[in-house]
């Protein structure tokens, strides 16, 4: 057992924090609602490390829930930043920077022709939706059960990830009418789309996370995703990925290119900003031409396209359009995944590693979790207990058993050796207090 750690600077920062934000943070997860305890306050980062408030210094397998596939405070994302910062914070008004960076989406997505930015994930799904509806002439969606896409009204239908770890029902504000408009489906049941698409004739898009990430790390099984491809042409419904976490981080093409699809509209995120908030959504001209200033569908934004986040993602997409990178993620990804699974067979306790090139998940779960309602089976309480031993051992993971952990290029073999050896640790103790 490592000497414990301290955290009682986070512990009183987060008395103080509780007394003037809402429940103390400023998004439900970071909370710990999903494994006890306080949160812990970080006040920097540099490469792998991220060290909080009583100095403290971990591995970070959160990498801000996806956007920092390159570790924290980049060389050259920085550098970008600060270039851009000393010509002006933002211009509410065109800048070349906009252009050069929807360049860089395009090559990366051959689906889209045209793209917005915005200033979130959320923005990109709800701005898609309407798009959808709009070109459709159509009302209903079908999302799929633990799918997060932001908290458009919309969207808030069984959505996992944070809703899900505070054990939460569907979210009061959203009138029963909005809500009755979108149909939530089990994950990887085509079945139930088709049945669905057979019900009602009013389905104006199907919108996926392709790769869930938002129940933990659920891959798509085979033929899921070709079987909405085929459902949604048939039926003249919008097909939108929702690759806000997987756009530029499964590979260069997400997940599109994984699996050579082509989906109708595709929201973009996390990554795309390189840190800095950036949302966008795309698709091919003619259906993109419907947005204002070209069409009448109207979504606008004071921040969107600012100079600091251009900047910021050019930088990133520039470094990322390089293949050794991704290989490179997949070798150190699996030399986790191998050496986790080892631990598990050794120890004997019940848990499954799934992974899909930098993003995994460690389930506490007899089998497999293809769905949400598998992931809700999943052993909690372990979990929040992994957690813990893991973070004692100076290895940060998402506080919830319902998102996924993220992998960087910071993270050399060093570190990797030492989340495997931490992880091996962690589940033999939890083992022996069982």
């Amino acid at each position: 057992m490592p000497r414990p750690l301290k955290f009682d600077r986070s512990k009183k920062l987060f008395e103080i924090a509780q007394k003037h934000l809402v429940g103390g943070v400023d998004s439900p997860v970071r909370a710990f609602k999903g494994v006890g305890g306080s949160p812990l306050f970080f006040v920097r980062g540099k490469g792998p490390y991220l060290i909080d408030a009583d100095g403290n210094r971990y591995i970070d397998l959160v990498g801000s829930w996806g956007p920092l596939i390159l570790g924290q405070v980049d060389t050259g994302v920085l550098n970008a930043v600060k270039r851009a910062l000393r010509k002006g914070f933002t211009f509410g008004a065109p800048s070349p920077l906009e252009t050069e960076l929807a360049i860089l989406v395009k090559k990366a997505y051959p689906s889209i022709d045209k793209v917005r930015f915005v200033s979130s994930g959320t923005e990109a799904t709800f701005s898609a939706i309407r798009l959808a509806r709009a070109a459709t002439a159509k009302k209903r969606i079908i999302k799929f059960d633990g799918c997060y896409h932001g908290h458009g009204d919309s969207l808030l239908v069984a959505a996992g990830s944070g809703p899900a770890t505070l054990g939460l029902p569907d979210s009061p504000g959203v009138p029963e009418e909005i809500a009755s408009l979108t149909l939530s489906l089990p994950y990887n049941d085509l079945g139930a789309v088709e049945t669905a698409f057979s019900k009602f004739t009013d389905i104006a898009a199907v919108i996926v996370e392709p790769i869930a990430g938002n129940m933990g790390l659920v891959p798509p099984q085979p033929g899921f995703l070709q079987g909405l491809r085929e459902l949604t042409r048939k039926h003249n419904s919008i097909l939108i990925f929702d690759e806000v976490m997987t756009g530029f981080r499964v590979a260069f093409g997400g997940t599109q290119e994984l699996y050579g699809i082509k989906p109708d509209l595709t929201t973009l995120g996390k990554i795309l900003g390189g840190g800095m908030p950036v949302g966008a959504y795309g698709g091919k001209e003619e259906l993109m031409a419907q947005i204002a200033p070209e069409g009448p569908v109207y979504q606008a934004g004071t921040l969107s396209g600012n100079p600091v986040a251009m900047a910021a993602g050019i930088a990133t997409l520039k470094r990322l359009n390089d293949k050794k990178i991704y290989d490179d993620l997949e070798e150190a990804a699996a030399f986790v995944e191998e050496g986790i699974k080892r631990a598990v067979q050794k120890t004997g306790i019940e848990a499954v590693f799934q992974r899909v090139g930098s993003m995994a998940t460690l389930f506490f779960s007899k089998n497999p979790v293809k769905n949400y309602s598998e992931a809700k089976e999943c052993d909690r309480k372990r979990f929040a207990k992994f957690f813990w031993a893991m973070a004692q051992r100076g290895v940060y993971l998402p506080p919830s058993q319902y998102e996924s952990w993220f992998f960087s290029t910071a993270l050399k073999r060093d570190h990797l050796k030492k989340i495997v050896k931490s992880a091996g640790e962690s589940l033999e103790e939890i083992n022996r207090a069982s």
